[in-house]
């Protein structure tokens, strides 16, 4: 028989199969009804099964001894049980059973008569890590709400848990902040985007747009919830914030207006450091609170140039009223404001892990992208450690190497090499070793213009990657033979993944060309990255 992706902890087949048919009933534990209710809704559509209420043959059971995400399958010829001790261990197993029928299930309406049979089986199953998440970028091409939700349920069809939305950029501000229209008024459209790598200096003439409203969140939020997917906002500062500028001149350091940036990459406009700024953006968090009700906020912290700080006279004089060295501490002391008001208010910040180079402020969790030296760094000061490696993890990097790819950028990040990654550094371990909470992989959509191209990018890889931070033993070869099924279920579910061949015709994108690097060329990078970090 074919396993799951991912692949569960242990799984014992047995004798005979399972048949659900039109008399097959549906209990459930009132503390795990939520599973149920998902269970029904998916099915029953698919199969044009109704899965009533009552004894007959598919039971959801409160199970003692079990962890908040864990749960046992048993499967025999008369009857299926799930059991479970929270209702995300039920909702996954749910998961696993949808996963064991025919891919016809994954499709949202009946294709024709099938038998809806379940081989014979008993799954012991748990997670290798509590966070195991995907960034998507809304910020540099926007995903409308429908898409967005799409990719919840694929998320939660990977057992996958946490959605860190990256909601502003210099290129765009996607969350409506009823204080300060402009902020989408002006912040969410820009004139044009780049046509491939920047350094082509190719532009494609539109303009591009969109924001969420405070309402489309909360019904995001509360979908995801459903699904036991946490999103996680992302509002970037001090850098990463000329959208923001552009619609409050007034929060930058220069005199001159500025548009909604139109190029990719590092850009110098940031944040000033008056104290009507930090109110402004103490407001902006306000509302992200009440939105998202998760425990985790991200402020970002990331790829902040000093010289506009360097150069402003008011910064200067900052920086000395406050008795800093330099720029760099500028940054630790007002991410600190940020971090401590998180702290107060009961959530946790986190932060990319740049924030080491001017001092950590205290309780921040780090978003470790820059390799194994930050993760290291980070969880041995004793904080909680959550591993987004580029190299590793960034699903905009290209999958193999040839011209062939839509906009190759970065080295090559396979599928081999993702179902190998593993969150941990060598030489880590005890209780450094537990503070990395998890991983996740991230979809930075500089280049990605479409969900039909988020899709490619994103998958097989992101199945490969769900294995990595669900399982702790791997088999690549019996990977691959799992997911010639598992390319079923996303046919059905319309994902329009990467053939193992390579791109189909209408994949590819010779009207956008890339900048492809070689592996040693984004170690180099990393090493001049983080050279000022002392281990």
């Amino acid at each position: 028989m074919t396993t799951t992706i991912p692949a569960p902890a242990r799984l014992t087949p047995g004798e005979g199969r399972f048949t659900l048919t039109a008399a097959t009933a549906l209990t459930a534990d009132p503390a795990l009804s939520r599973a149920a209710a998902w269970l029904r809704e998916t099915l029953g559509p698919a199969t044009g099964l109704p899965l009533p209420e009552g004894p007959g043959g598919v039971e959801i059971r409160l199970a003692g001894g079990l962890g908040p995400e864990e749960y046992r399958l048993t499967v025999t010829a008369e009857s299926v049980l799930i059991e479970a001790a929270a209702p995300a261990g039920a909702f996954y197993g749910a998961q696993t059973l949808r996963q064991l029928l025919d891919p016809a299930a994954f499709r949202a309406a009946r294709t024709g008569g099938r038998t809806w049979s379940v081989p014979a089986v008993t799954v012991a199953d748990a997670p290798r890590y509590a966070w195991r998440g995907c960034l998507i970028d809304v910020a540099r091409h926007f995903l409308p709400k429908n898409d967005l939700l799409r990719y919840i349920d694929l998320l939660a069809t990977h057992k996958l848990n946490v959605l860190h939305l990256h909601l502003t950029d210099d290129q765009g501000w996607r969350l409506e902040i009823a204080k300060y229209p402009k902020l989408t008024e002006t912040g969410a459209w820009r004139r044009e985007s780049p046509l491939g790598a920047k350094r082509h200096r190719l532009f494609d003439g539109r303009p591009h747009g969109g924001f969420y409203s405070q309402e489309d969140i909360r019904e995001i939020v509360a979908y995801a919830a459903d699904r036991f997917v946490t999103v996680v906002p992302e509002i970037d500062l001090p850098g990463h914030t000329q959208a923001a500028i552009a619609s409050y001149p007034e929060l930058g350091n220069l005199d001159t207006p500025l548009d909604v940036r139109t190029e990719w990459g590092v850009g110098e406009n940031v944040l000033n450091v008056a104290d009507e700024t930090i109110a402004f953006f103490t407001d902006v968090l306000d509302e992200v609170l009440e939105l998202f009700p998760g425990e985790y906020v991200c402020v970002g912290g990331d790829e902040v140039p000093k010289t506009q700080w360097n150069e402003s006279v008011p910064a200067k004089e900052r920086i000395r009223e406050l008795g800093l060295r330099d720029a760099e501490e500028l940054q630790t002391w007002l991410m600190r404001h940020f971090t401590d008001y998180l702290l107060t208010r009961g959530r946790k910040p986190l932060g990319w892990d740049e924030l080491l180079e001017g001092g950590l402020p205290p309780g921040v969790t780090v978003a470790a992208w820059r390799g194994d030296k930050c993760t290291t760094l980070a969880a041995r000061a004793g904080h909680d450690v959550v591993v987004s490696p580029f190299a590793e993890t960034y699903l905009d990097f290209r999958q193999a190497e040839g011209d062939q790819e839509p906009v190759p950028i970065g080295s090559v990040t396979s599928l081999r090499a993702v179902h190998a990654f593993d969150p941990v550094p060598a030489g880590l371990g005890g209780e450094e070793r537990d503070r990395i909470l998890g991983a996740q992989a991230a979809l930075w959509t500089e280049h990605i213009d479409s969900p039909r191209l988020l899709d490619y990018m994103a998958f097989p890889r992101l199945a490969a990657f769900a294995e990595a931070v669900w399982s702790d033993e791997r088999d690549f070869g019996d990977f691959l033979a799992r997911l010639a099924v598992h390319e079923k279920r996303l046919d059905a579910l319309g994902v329009e993944y990467r053939p193992a061949g390579g791109p189909h015709p209408w994949q590819r994108r010779p009207d956008a060309p890339g900048h492809p690097r070689t592996r040693a060329e984004i170690d180099g990078k990393l090493a001049a990255w983080t050279a000022n970090l002392r281990s």
